[in-house]
């Protein structure tokens, strides 16, 4: 009897487990803003989504600030990107979950035409919150971005 109960927690602490893994890997999917890094500002909304079992994300919005706001276009992207809006630009390719992040993808920075490998993970105890890492080698910027629920409707 002893030994069915010890099994049975056992069994639920696991399920428990999985259970939070799947939920935060699920709870990237969405709305973010994004903050300009050098003015704080709100820059843009990412939506991520899945497609073929990786996540992927596009520019959704663009806040009005500078000349072009909305409209701006990716003038230091090379190839294909050159001169392309940046408003629905898939931005982020290919991130696979690992268990506690998703990984393995690129992220471009549409400022400078730059691709970076990416992680993104959930920060602890705040699903509000959302880590974005770009890197090259040993070098790395991370971003905060934002949950939201809605894009503005101006």
């Amino acid at each position: 009897m002893l030994r069915s109960i010890m099994m049975s927690k056992i069994i639920l602490l696991l399920f428990t487990l999985f259970l939070h893994l799947q939920l935060s890997a699920q709870s990237c999917l969405g709305y973010w803003i994004t903050i300009d890094d050098e003015s704080g500002l709100k820059k843009s909304i990412v939506e991520l989504y899945k497609k073929d079992g990786k996540m992927c994300g596009k520019v959704v919005y663009i806040y009005k600030r500078g000349k072009d706001g909305p409209h701006s276009l990716c003038k230091e992207c090379v190839g294909n990107l050159k001169n392309k809006p940046v408003m629905g630009m898939q931005i982020i390719k290919n991130m696979s979950w690992s268990g506690s992040e998703w990984e393995g993808g690129t992220i471009l920075d549409p400022d400078n035409g730059k691709f970076y490998d990416a992680k993104i993970w959930i920060q602890a105890n705040n699903y509000s919150k959302l880590n974005v890492r770009g890197y090259i080698g040993p070098f790395f910027r991370t971003q905060t971005w934002i949950k939201t629920e809605k894009i503005p409707s101006d």
